[in-house]
């Protein structure tokens, strides 16, 4: 069911623009006096009490404003669908989402809202809430790499007024903008989604791991070539684009044929000769990093936990390296998009449905997301507060996304580029691409990632 005639953008009122005025001007506080870069890790004593008394602080006045506000709001009775991934709802991982919810509840006293939940992936969501928009939960969690297909069915609510103040304020512009379609944004930032590499510091010191060419001297680096998401690094440092410079012209198309993208071809020729490089997923390069056959691997997040318990005290995360490409020194780039929370376009209840997913984007469920999941935080109150930038995953995903991680385009066009991603990797790792042949075999990449193959 598609609702071509429904689009909701949703402003808030006057009953709740307290809360949305004290937090802005907390997030502006916290901006000041806090820096997001890798620098940050290893400030003065002086600055980290200041980030953390901030941090305290904002947690506190906010709690407060919420309290004030609510006894503010007209009585609601309603029920609320939410879908999340299964894991955010089982007591073995803390029963995130249902912990939130309760809480929200508690924090609303003029709202009775009764909670049903239900198991939905956020790479499901682009599928599934479109089929039937009505059916669908009034709050649900979706990758931004599925957003052009979500509001093509009209199937998202807008975020507006104080909403969208609040959402540009305290997360990243990269995350802002990897939610905005049509110059409107449609969901919530829960976390990052991008990824850098894992490695054995017992192999690598810190000065090797800066150079792909050194680590792979020294031992085992396992890349998944055939997987494009991976692949595109080598490419985004080299130049290549896809739908512009920022992800948002479509028009522009994706352009990996050039001068430098055909060197990173052949230098992508001559690495695979090399026996310690691995051309291998990163599931399967856990398991033989476990088994001692992989010293260093590119992952994001998700892997994080079950590498430091294979690694101990030798457990080491880094920023993609660089690779020398005739004779010059080129930063990988890797990809990254978001983890949202979206409000479906036809909720009976926008005013409770987008309050709770602001809630369940805000400070308070994200450190419990990154208490109970270890999902890295990405609302910048939390981002910033020393304690957790101590955590070398954050720290490292954190840089990467500010750095140099390359927006994601959501354009529904960006899934030529896999399967094209994929073949062109086969054959660089089984030695079918030569020399000889790596300016055709370029062209073709470009060719058919700007086409469906469909006549």
């Amino acid at each position: 069911m598609i609702h071509s005639e429904t689009k909701r953008k949703y402003f808030g009122n006057k009953k709740t623009g307290g809360k949305g005025m004290k937090r802005k001007v907390l997030s502006v506080m916290l901006c000041a006096a806090m820096v997001v870069s890798m620098t940050a890790c290893g400030g003065s004593d002086a600055k980290e009490n200041t980030a953390s008394a901030n941090a305290s602080v904002s947690e506190t006045e906010q709690g407060e404003a919420t309290e004030q506000d609510a006894q503010e709001e007209e009585p609601i009775t309603c029920t609320l669908t939410v879908w999340s991934p299964s894991e955010d709802q089982d007591p073995e991982y803390g029963q995130w989402l249902n912990t939130m919810c309760d809480q929200f509840n508690e924090l609303h006293p003029n709202w009775d809202i009764t909670f049903n939940y239900g198991v939905c992936t956020e790479s499901d969501a682009k599928k599934l809430v479109p089929q039937d928009i009505d059916a669908a939960a009034d709050v649900f969690i979706y990758s931004s790499t599925g957003l052009e297909n979500l509001c093509q069915a009209n199937s998202l609510t807008e975020f507006g007024g104080k909403y969208l103040d609040t959402i540009r304020e305290n997360y990243s512009s990269v995350l802002a903008d990897s939610l905005t379609y049509d110059d409107g944004v449609y969901g919530v930032p829960m976390t990052t989604n991008t990824y850098f590499m894992y490695y054995d510091k017992s192999v690598f010191s810190e000065d090797d791991i800066k150079s792909l060419d050194t680590m792979l001297e020294k031992g085992k680096v396992a890349i998944p070539l055939n997987n494009g998401f991976y692949l595109a690094s080598f490419y985004l440092g080299a130049g290549a684009t896809f739908f512009g410079e920022e992800g948002n012209e479509r028009e522009a198309g994706i352009v990996l044929d050039n001068d430098e993208t055909l060197a990173m071809t052949n230098a992508l020729i001559d690495m695979v000769q090399n026996e310690n490089l691995v051309v291998s997923s990163p599931e399967d390069a856990i398991s033989m990093m476990r088994e001692g056959n992989v010293n260093a691997y590119f992952c994001g997040t998700w892997q994080a936990a079950q590498t430091e318990e294979i690694l101990g005290d030798n457990f080491g995360v880094a920023p993609l390296p660089s690779m020398t490409v005739d004779g010059e020194e080129v930063q990988l780039k890797p990809f990254t998009s978001s983890k949202a929370i979206g409000v479906k376009s036809t909720t009976a209840y926008p005013q409770v449905a987008i309050e709770l997913a602001m809630y369940l984007g805000g400070y308070d469920s994200q450190k419990l997301h990154y208490e109970t999941r270890g999902y890295v935080p990405c609302y910048k109150g939390l981002v910033n507060d020393t304690e957790i930038q101590k955590d070398a995953v954050v720290a490292v995903d954190s840089w990467t996304v500010e750095n140099i991680a390359v927006p994601r385009a959501n354009y529904t066009e960006m899934s030529y580029f896999w399967t094209a991603a994929e073949s062109f990797g086969n054959e660089l790792r089984d030695g079918i691409m030569t020399h000889e042949n790596a300016a055709e075999k370029l062209k073709t990449l470009e060719e058919s990632s700007n086409t469906s193959g469909v006549n």
